[in-house]
């Protein structure tokens, strides 16, 4: 298509019809006509064969042209109707914008552009089309064919500079331009001015014509005031009051200053020839400006200003720099007439400055040596400097410390005589440079080591070109690097000077270890720069190193010293109270280590403890008396044994510490001669001055003789009172030894066995802790496939998910197939959706229980569709907040009640399963199987289900077990490699639990599911050629006393270690003793119905307390340990602790991937955050525990504590009920850090598995706090980013057959069916889409009716 201008109208209102050409346009039926449109600005149009005529907008309906552009382009479209024929770009076009944007040149753009543009010259303007006003040349277009003159050529314009463009500041001078077609301008000429850039202003200045092409600026004395010797001054010409005369690109004229730059003789003789300087003092300037006579014949003699270096070694070599004035014209001039110390230096052409440097290399001299620097130029006495030039011997006598790390960073000192010789000293270890920290000393030089290798490496020191070694050989040793595998305390107050303990290997190596606290300062701080000495308030004086603001960061570091090769002591640096701990770093010479690698958990920094007086007066010091102090945090830095307090001068030792109460036995006497004496407590670096403290006053020394004589006498009678009493109670009293006797053995041995059973456990803690981390690392993970997951996630319980439908091919109905489809098509529909939630939970007649279930088969229904589950989900919880306004705010999300907090779950169990697999997964496993592999370790009862090791008090087993491990020998199964597998177990073990142990150990890393049953196999004891032993749990074998019976165990057995056992299918598979498999306790307990009174009860390991007696019996104890046991079975409480400890890496482990602080959050956990937050702002609810109540409901508590409490959700594996009730013990501390600390109050009387980790809460909570601090201001999600991930979350449901949640779900939709349907014809997007009738049609078809819809 081609468009085509044609003029046409009348004179006043001139027409422009646009001629578009338009190949095979088709013709149209009488009464149709095509149209054009101008954007979106119609016009009509004629058709003429080929060719569409249009008439063009007028100018005020022309937009304007965009900013720095001379026209504005439109599309201009061919219709008919609303169909679009064809379209084409069509440009609108403003001459006089051409001339506007370019101003140095409006002629030549105006001549130059494409629109056909002509130029009027005198009126200065560019016009369209025509000529210019009478008596004026137009100069047209280049394009156009018209006669006249044409073309840029043309146009008035200037040319170069003529002459030079060279101009001196301060002197009168004219210049002269060239000019072209300047009677174009008309006669007479209009006002011409030269204009001049210079600097930020300009210099106008009165311009005429000097003859053919030449234009003349007026004389005029420019100058610049700039400190640069020359400014280029850009030059155009202006005609009349603003235009701009044609100006070639680049014109200009070159200002110069002959005083700038030039502050010598030398220098002023030795510029150009054209510049026209001239020496005239007392300084540089233009030769016009010196007056005659002013200029000395030749320049004064060389003057030194400085010399650089002031020594150098004997050997010479050294590059020696010379700086100073009239140092000669040019480097011939002082080629040899340097002289150093009288010794001739040659001098280098390279380096020469004019007139202002020498560089010269000095010649060798003997040592001591020393004398000035001589320069002459020609026949004037040579310049001598001041300064004296000395050859200097250095000598390198000791190098200290001579060992440090490979990793470098060891401040080294190397001493010597004459060090600082010349100006490069350069240390050396072998071949890796030693950086120097300070400049050298004449008799030291300290550097800091570099990395290097193993081993020794001698010391060179570098001068210039010369080199030293040192006196007697030897150098640095490297030595491996330091490691710290274990530090403790893990916390200090703010105040520092707690002494930390790193233990590791090589920690004598770094000859200056650091402790150093990176500290980020709270936004109020007004800290000055630069170093700060005290942190806190109630720092020692100069007990702690100066602070350091590095950038935003505060470093404060102490000290440490080795006491050992393995280990570091280091006090604990002190910090400002309001500042917020990044990181503590061990800093051992060049290797940093943070201080949360080795062992474990980070360091933390509590408040400063706060002492005072229990209420009253300080006391009066009596003898035997304790001094008792109270405060608050008392233990969170310190402990009982590095507390010092002081009475004056003497100790007073720490007997109690708590949180709360101090308690300390004073001298008995007063220290010193002070009375009353000051009373000091010290806690590292914290010193709390308590004030004086009395003691009282000794009693008189004697009494009277009469008070003497009384009270002999009364003494006297209270003797024969005594002796009267011990004889009236002699007996009895023999009777009580005899009783106190009997109690203090049973003490006795209560003490002994507490005692070893500590020792145990804590032996347990130290040697096992390596064996389970090797057994952990051995297995895989069982992770269950999505499918099973989902189905899991959304129906816990036993109700269990959708059951199984039939394919195709086994019995489905086209009709059935159809139904289901068009029920999974409105599933689609976000109306549908949010009508038939809120027709579900309208329904009166429907359980909790059924809604919740509804919810799920809704959410399965929905697992590829996640985008659209989403956007549900969130309307559904603004809802829900809305409705939550009436009630308090806090208790939403606690409960799951509704379907919106049931698909809220449903929601985060589905986009956290990729976290879960990938990050998640491996750190809850790993717990899982610490609990497994300790309760396994230990002894559990097979009945009750109680075990030694164990995190729950209910479940603990408070009997004193003796147990034994055994190896057994199991001859593996057909589908194992051949070879026996060594299985650990327990004699203690019955025959059920030694099989589930063997099966664990024979098919580690198996699913569950695909091992054999325990119940189908027989484990059978093979010693020798044919003997068969088959183990069972009952047999005649078992022992029975009193209506009990015991199951069989390894050791009824009398299986020793090492014995070869295997593992046979049993053949009848009706044995009852595996009922004895599920934990029962009390009354409960399973009995087998072949007794004469009730049954005989089964037993393992516990019996309950009151049936150890039969019928009309006294109770018989077994031993006098049992008696002791059973006493106080509290004592046991310690396993808790012991197992706590071996577990505490895995349970921080699987903390650290709840609460993942520090690593950007998961994109569904910030968008449900971010979508609570904004909630809660539409809202006006503004209070930060609502939030955090909030959050914790959604995410810790609805999903976390969930899948940590039951590891079957995500792993096919085997929980015993021992190993779940220690799981609950770490879901329920999870629980807890979600509490707000009112809510979480522990006391004397609190269950013993909230105080278990008692002092971890506080700990946890702020790190549930710190996570969603930074969730909050992680950068939000985008809706992009978003739903990518949901895209790519959703396919994972693709392979899922929703089929019998589809159908079970509409069962839930038929019991309301007419009501849905109501609500859908009352919405108005339903009533559009016909999502009731719709809704019908799929009923008809799975009810398996016939409609005419």
């Amino acid at each position: 298509m081609w468009p085509r201008l044609q003029e046409g109208g009348d004179e006043a209102y001139p027409t422009v019809q646009v001629m578009l050409q338009v190949p095979q346009l088709p013709l149209l039926a009488e009464g149709k006509s095509y149209h054009c449109a101008f954007g979106s600005q119609a016009r009509p149009a004629t058709r003429q064969d080929s060719w569409v005529r249009c008439l063009a907008l007028s100018p005020d309906q022309v937009p304007p042209s965009p900013e720095g552009k001379d026209h504005v382009t439109v599309e201009l479209s061919v219709m008919f109707e609303d169909v679009l024929v064809v379209a084409v770009g069509f440009a609108f076009y403003d001459c006089s914008a051409v001339a506007l944007l370019a101003p140095s040149a409006p002629c030549t753009a105006c001549v130059s552009s494409p629109w056909g543009c002509h130029w009027c010259p005198r009126s200065h303007c560019c016009i369209t089309g025509g000529s210019c006003p009478t008596g004026e040349v137009t100069i047209y277009n280049q394009n156009a064919s018209v006669g006249g003159p044409r073309g840029s050529q043309v146009c008035p314009r200037l040319g170069a500079v003529k002459g030079s463009p060279l101009v001196p500041v301060g002197v009168e001078v004219t210049l002269d331009l060239e000019a072209h077609n300047l009677n174009l301008l008309g006669v007479p000429l209009p006002r011409l001015r030269c204009v001049l850039e210079v600097g930020r202003g300009l210099v106008e200045v009165e311009a005429s014509p000097g003859g053919p092409y030449r234009l003349q600026c007026g004389p005029h004395a420019y100058d610049f005031g700039a400190s640069a010797p020359q400014l280029r001054a850009p030059v155009y010409v202006t005609v009349g009051e603003r235009w701009h005369l044609d100006t070639p690109s680049g014109l200009h004229v070159m200002l110069y200053d002959c005083s700038v730059g030039r502050p010598d003789c030398s220098r002023c003789r030795a510029a150009s020839p054209a510049l026209g300087c001239q020496w005239c003092p007392p300084g540089c300037q233009h030769h016009r400006l010196c007056p005659p006579g002013g200029a000395p014949p030749s320049c004064p003699a060389p003057f030194i200003h400085q010399v650089h270096p002031l020594s150098g070694p004997p050997e010479g070599g050294l590059l020696l720099t010379i700086a100073g004035s009239d140092l000669g014209q040019r480097f011939e001039d002082v080629a040899g007439t340097v002289r150093v110390a009288g010794r001739p230096c040659l001098p280098d052409p390279a380096r020469y400055r004019l007139a202002a440097q020498i560089v010269c290399q000095v010649p060798p001299a003997e040592g001591g040596v020393s004398g000035p620097v001589e320069v002459a130029v020609g026949d004037q006495p040579p310049g001598v400097s001041i300064q004296h030039f000395t050859y200097q011997d250095p000598q390198l006598w000791e190098l200290h410390p001579r060992i440090g790390p490979v990793a470098g960073g060891t401040q080294v000192t190397v001493t010597g005589e004459e060090l600082a010789t010349g100006p490069d000293v350069a240390v050396f270890l072998g071949d890796l440079p030693c950086s120097l920290v300070e400049p050298p000393a004449p008799g030291t030089l300290v550097c800091l080591t570099t990395g290097g290798t193993l081993g020794e490496a001698p010391l060179r020191v570098q001068f210039g070109k010369v080199l030293r070694h040192l006196t007697g050989g030897g150098g640095f040793h490297y030595a491996p690097n330091p490691n710290i595998t274990w530090a403790w305390p893990r916390s200090s107050f703010c105040g520092g000077g707690r002494i930390i303990q790193a233990a590791g290997t090589n920690l004598d190596v770094p000859q200056q270890p650091r402790l150093v606290a990176v500290l980020e300062l709270p936004t109020t701080s007004t800290l000055p720069p630069g170093r700060c000495k005290k942190g806190c308030p109630g720092v020692l004086p100069d007990a702690s190193e100066p602070c350091t603001l590095v950038g935003s960061l505060l470093e404060c570091g102490t000290t440490c010293s080795a006491a050992s090769p393995a280990l570091l002591l280091c006090p604990s640096p002190a910090v400002p109270p309001h500042s917020r701990l990044r990181e503590l770093l061990f800093q051992l010479d060049g290797l940093h280590m943070p201080f949360a690698g080795p062992g474990g958990g980070p360091f933390t920094y509590a408040p400063d403890p706060r002492l005072h007086w229990p209420p009253g007066a300080p006391p009066v010091l009596k003898p035997g008396m304790l001094l008792h102090l109270e405060g608050e945090g008392l233990t969170l830095g310190t402990s009982k044994e590095e507390v010092v307090a002081r009475v004056g001068a003497g100790l007073c030792v720490v007997k109690t510490l708590t949180p709360t109460h101090l308690y300390c036995e004073p001298p008995p006497v007063p220290p010193g001669s002070l009375q009353p004496a000051p009373f000091v407590v010290e806690m590292g670096h914290v010193q709390v001055v308590l004030g004086p403290v009395h003691y009282e006053a000794e009693p008189p020394p004697g009494l009277p003789p009469g008070a003497q004589a009384g009270l002999g006498v009364g003494a006297t009678a209270l003797v024969l009172v005594v002796v009267l009493l011990i004889l009236m109670y002699r007996r009895k009293s023999k009777q009580a030894l005899q009783e106190y006797k009997k109690v203090l053995v049973q003490l006795e041995n209560l003490e002994v066995s507490v005692g070893d059973q500590c020792r145990k456990e804590f032996t347990d803690l130290m040697t096992e802790m390596t064996d389970l981390g090797g057994q952990l690392e051995a297995a895989g993970i069982p992770f269950l496939d999505y499918g099973a997951y989902a189905l899991r996630a959304f129906f816990p319980g036993p109700g269990g998910g959708p059951g199984a439908w039939p394919p195709h091919h086994e019995g489905r109905s086209p009709a059935l197939e159809q139904g289901l489809a068009q029920l999974s098509g409105l599933l689609n529909n976000r109306t549908f959706l949010l009508t038939l939630v809120h027709t579900l939970e309208a329904q009166a007649s429907l359980s909790r229980r059924e809604r919740l279930r509804a919810a799920s088969l809704l959410g399965l229904g929905l697992g590829g569709r996640l985008e659209l589950l989403t956007d549900v989900l969130a309307v559904l919880l603004g809802e829900l907040v809305q409705h939550q306004a009436q009630r308090p705010p806090r208790l939403l999300l606690r409960r799951t009640e509704t379907m919106v907090e049931k698909l809220l779950t449903d929601w985060l169990s589905v986009c956290l399963y990729p976290y879960l697999r990938e990050v998640a997964g491996e750190p809850l496993y790993l717990l899982y199987r610490a609990i497994r592999w300790q309760v396994d370790e230990g002894p559990v009862d097979a009945v009750t289900g109680r075990a030694r090791r164990t995190l729950s008090e209910a479940w603990l087993l408070r009997e004193d077990v003796g147990s034994r491990p055994l190896t057994l020998r199991v001859l593996p199964p057909p589908t194992n490699p051949p070879g026996l597998t060594p299985a650990r177990v327990l004699d203690t073990d019955t025959v059920g639990q030694a099989k589930e142990k063997i099966l664990e150990q024979l098919y580690k890393g198996l699913p569950h599911a695909q091992r054999p049953p325990a119940h189908s196999l027989d484990l059978e004891w093979r010693s020798g050629v044919a003997g068969h032993l088959t183990l069972s749990d009952l047999d005649v074998t078992s022992v029975t006393h009193n209506q009990w019976k015991r199951l069989n165990t390894l050791q009824h057995y009398k299986v020793p270690d090492g014995a070869t056992v295997a593992l046979i299918p049993r053949l009848h598979n009706d044995s009852p003793t595996e009922s004895c498999q599920t934990p029962l306790s009390g009354d409960n307990a399973p009995t087998l119905e072949d007794g004469e009174e009730g049954g005989i009860h089964l037993w393992h390991l516990e019996k309950p307390p009151e049936e150890l007696e039969g019928p009309g019996q006294v109770a018989r104890h077994g031993s006098r340990e049992r008696e002791g046991a059973t006493a106080i079975p509290e004592i046991y409480l310690t396993r808790l602790l012991s197992t706590k400890g071996m577990l505490h890496p895995f349970v921080e482990g699987a903390l650290r991937v709840i609460l993942p602080v520090g690593c950007p959050p998961p994109l569904p956990v910030k968008f449900l955050f971010d979508l609570l937050d904004e909630l809660a702002a539409r809202h006006g609810l503004a209070e930060p525990d609502t939030l955090r109540s909030w959050k914790n409901n959604s995410l810790l508590l609805r999903f976390w504590v969930r899948v940590v409490r039951d590891p079957r959700m995500l792993l096919d594996v085997r929980v015993p009920p021992s190993v779940d009730a220690s799981l609950g013990v770490v879901a329920q501390t999870l629980m807890d850090a979600c509490a707000a600390p009112a809510q979480h109050q522990v006391g004397r009387d609190s269950p013993v598995n909230k105080l278990l980790y008692a002092r971890e809460i506080p700990r946890y909570r702020e790190l549930v706090d710190r996570y969603y601090a930074e969730v909050r201001q992680a950068p939000p999600v985008t809706y992009q980013e978003m739903n990518a991930a949901l895209t790519k979350m959703s396919q994972l449901s693709v392979d899922l057959d929703c089929s019998g949640a589809l159908l079970e779900l509409y069962e839930y939709v038929r019991l309301c069916h007419d009501q849905l349907v109501a609500a859908l014809e009352a919405e108005p997007a339903g009533q559009k889409q016909q999502l009731g009738a719709r809704l019908q049609q799929a009923a008809a078809l799975l009810d398996n009716k016939v409609t005419d819809l």
